[in-house]
């Protein structure tokens, strides 16, 4: 259908439309048309992609001045949804109009997933297939096979870079397979076609990291234009995106390998000083000329570009104290040595980076400045030395990464060291963390680049908080509820046990023998009724083995094992790639199973439980982050110092945001249903329920808030015989969809009415507990 939204022709590939879609696209118009940015919550399984394509894609048809559309999401599996949905709106698009499109959308990925050289990609490990690859394609090694036959090339890579100008995609929408099977056909390495196309595409999808993390993007993204339109999906986690992106942890381990490529680095230069002095004085004289300068002859595919100089020091110099090749791997030297006596500590140390950078002074007399160039140093010796696998200096490259931010950044940074490794409390085993406390230090580029970012998820409640943690002013932040012709979603509040005896995970009666037992009841009894498919997410790793290994001594997995069969989520990916498999199979023939899992695992973020692989969900406690983390506490300090966001209000958010994102795993369409049980008592309290999401509250009655073991089930009970009943498909999603005239009715109605929610990143929050 064609619909105009906000006097915008917009092309959507469906013969209805949801009330929420339309509204969204409506949000979304108006960030555009006044090029800000926007935070928008959208209910799971209502088509939030297809809107997102459909507005920002006939927005471009109408505007070409717009720019590209770059579409940021966390996973390949999702990368490879949005361009699935691409390709059916750009051949409606095309049905329509009559005429073949002038469009290129295309994805991109690492080069595990691209690469098609028959050697290189039976390599499962992406570090290894990065090696491979620049062993085969580096600069210098095809110098030398012009004057060796011997040397081997990719020549994939080899036809590609002699195509030039020619080597260009035809109009379309290519997946990662697509680019590979072109590849294939024309002898062309896909994954530095993409590259080379991004300049030439309307739309990009890739991750994350390729536009956060500024290692990457100096390397990927730089040539993007201001006008682009940058869509983060997902994103109910970029905030931990982009404090990762910029933090550092450094081990006795580290520091070791970084000695020994130190070691090879000073024989490399001895024995190139002895047969080719001349090429040392060449990268010399480069970086006398400037740093700018020195960057043209950056190979473009070494992840050795700098984490953070901003260009007002791009433009300076590299200081002579460390020009020389042979002076800065003796300055590198002191520098890891230097880290090697801070990790002799018996207590744990905090502080700044000024107070870090003082004490290094007045031990070895390292200043500031050429710390700030380390990492760009490094990455023009490793280029002069022409050494083809970086993987081997990866310690090195951190060490430089760590010197570069540490002297950079005064404020947002905060340096612990810890004689113990938590994941080994009884070894001694120093850690030094350079931990990023400000999230808005990776994304602020982002926004002053672009002329609109939007942020974007099912699960963005409180949405109010996004705003803050990131520091930005949104044009509109909306959160959207569901529409549907029957109550197919059914959240639950447990508050105690048959025994009257309160549920909760808090750590004072975790442990309490009646909690873990009102627990078990409710799963066991909970398997007998709930068909196919129950999930279970509890707050950690450690809760959860500790909840198992009673359950076992009470009898309670004896019994749930009458039932259905029991799969666990373990920290091995493996091997929860084995249980994910086997739980779905135990769903498909109809014996049934229960997963037990973790609150931000890799089950809660990537894994959609549709249909009968999930029609319960149960949430034993509420998911808070490990409070005695002394990176949390110092976070927690610089938000409430720098944002007056106080620490009760974060850990809340933080908490609510992943068991939303958890018990949303159940419900991935209108015609899936499911029930959510949040087995707390403290989720019945207000400032815990009125957090989370709306299209999970609308449905969240009074009379299902305080509910007891046995009065769940018996809600389960009720609801999925009902759930049961045979229906009309075509009638139930004739209730929740708008026709052409119902979506032009609707448009002049909330044009009139439609107000802008606009959080102030400077009003304080309400109080609230974490209890």
């Amino acid at each position: 259908m064609k619909i105009n939204v906000d006097g915008l022709l917009v092309y959507f590939p469906f013969d209805y439309i949801y009330p929420e879609q339309y509204e969204y696209m409506l949000e979304l118009k108006r960030s555009i048309d006044a090029k800000g940015h926007c935070v928008l919550e959208m209910p799971s399984g209502t088509g939030k992609t297809i809107s997102l394509l459909s507005l920002i894609i006939s927005h471009q048809m109408v505007n070409p001045q717009m720019g590209k559309l770059i579409y940021c999401s966390r996973t390949v599996p999702e990368i490879e949804k949005v361009l699935d949905e691409m390709t059916k709106l750009v051949a409606y698009i095309e049905s329509e109009t009559g005429q073949r499109l002038k469009f290129l959308g295309l994805g991109l990925s690492a080069r595990k997933n691209m690469c098609i050289h028959p050697e290189v990609s039976k390599e499962r490990d992406g570090k290894l297939v990065d090696s491979k690859c620049r062993e085969l394609t580096a600069s210098w090694v095809r110098t030398r096979a012009e004057n060796n036959s011997e040397v081997e090339l990719c020549s994939f890579y080899e036809e590609f870079d002699r195509s030039g100008r020619e080597a260009l995609l035809p109009a379309g929408v290519y997946t990662l397979d697509e680019l590979r099977a072109f590849g294939q056909r024309q002898n062309w390495c896909p994954y530095y076609l993409a590259r080379h196309m991004i300049s030439f595409a309307n739309v990009i999808v890739y991750s994350y990291h390729y536009l956060l993390d500024p290692k990457i993007a100096n390397l990927v993204s730089k040539e993007l234009a201001k006008e682009s339109v940058v869509v983060f999906d997902e994103a109910h986690n970029i905030d931990n995106v982009c404090i990762e992106s910029m933090s550092v942890e450094i081990t006795k381990r580290t520091l070791d390998n970084s000695t020994r490529n130190l070691n090879a680095l000073a024989s490399t230069i001895s024995e190139i000083k002895q047969t080719d002095t001349a090429r040392l004085q060449d990268e010399y004289t480069r970086l006398v000329q400037g740093l700018r300068e020195a960057n043209t002859a950056r190979e473009t595919d070494l992840v050795l570009a700098n984490p953070v100089l901003p260009d007002e020091i791009m433009q300076e110099a590299v200081p002579g104290t460390i020009r020389r090749a042979e002076h800065f791997v003796a300055f590198l030297r002191r520098f890891v040595e230097y880290l090697k006596n801070r990790l002799r500590v018996q207590h744990v140390v905090a502080e700044n980076p000024t107070s870090f950078l003082q004490d290094l002074y007045q031990a070895v007399q390292i200043d500031r400045k050429p710390l700030r160039f380390c990492a760009e140093r490094l990455g023009s010796l490793v280029r002069t030395l022409e050494l083809p696998n970086m993987d081997d200096f990866s310690a090195l490259v951190t060490v430089a990464n760590f010197a570069t931010l540490v002297s950079t950044y005064a404020k947002g940074f905060s340096l612990i060291i810890e004689p113990f490794d938590d994941r080994t409390p009884t070894i001694p085993n120093p850690v030094l963390y350079f931990s990023c406390m400000d999230a808005s230090l990776a994304i602020k580029p982002i926004f002053d680049r672009f002329q609109t970012v939007v942020i974007t998820s099912g699960t963005l409640s409180p949405i109010e908080m996004y705003p803050k943690i990131l520091n930005f002013q949104p044009v509109t932040a909306q959160s959207f509820t569901m529409t549907l012709s029957r109550n197919c979603v059914c959240p639950v509040i447990v508050t105690r046990g048959s025994d009257q005896v309160a549920v909760s995970s808090r750590f004072q009666v975790r442990d309490d023998p009646a909690v873990v037992r009102n627990y078990g009841s409710l799963l066991v009894d909970l398997s007998a009724v709930v068909p196919d498919g129950l999930v279970c997410f509890f707050p950690s790793y450690t809760y959860m083995e500790s909840i198992v290994a009673k359950w076992h001594e009470q009898g309670v997995l004896t019994n749930l094992l009458r039932n259905k069969l029991v799969f666990i989520e373990t920290q091995d990916g493996a091997e929860t790639s084995i249980a994910l498999d086997n739980y779905q199979k135990a769903c498909e023939n109809g014996r049934g199973a229960v997963l037990l899992s973790v609150a931000r695992g890799k089950v809660s973020e990537g894994i959609d439980f549709d249909h009968h692989y999930g029609r319960a969900v149960i949430l034993f406690g509420i998911p808070y982050v490990y409070t005695e983390s002394r990176i949390l506490r110092a976070r927690l300090d610089y938000l409430r110092e720098q944002f007056q966001i106080r620490e009760g209000d974060f850990l809340t958010f933080d908490a609510l945001r992943h068991g939303a994102q958890c018990v949303g795993r159940a419900i991935r369409g209108k015609s899936d249903y499911g029930m959510m049980i949040f087995a707390d008592k403290r989720f019945a309290r207000l400032d815990k329920k009125g957090k989370l999401p709306k299209w999970i509250q609308q449905y969240m009655t009074d009379d299902l808030c305080n509910l007891s073991v046995d009065e769940a089930v018996q809600v389960a009970k009720r609801f999925l015989r009902n759930m049961a009943q045979p229906f009309n498909k075509d009638d139930q999603l004739g209730l929740s969809l708008l026709t052409l005239e119902q979506v032009e009715a609707r448009a002049k109605r909330l044009s009139a009415t439609t107000q802008h929610a606009v959080p102030s990143t400077s009003s304080a929050p309400a109080p609230m507990s974490i209890d």
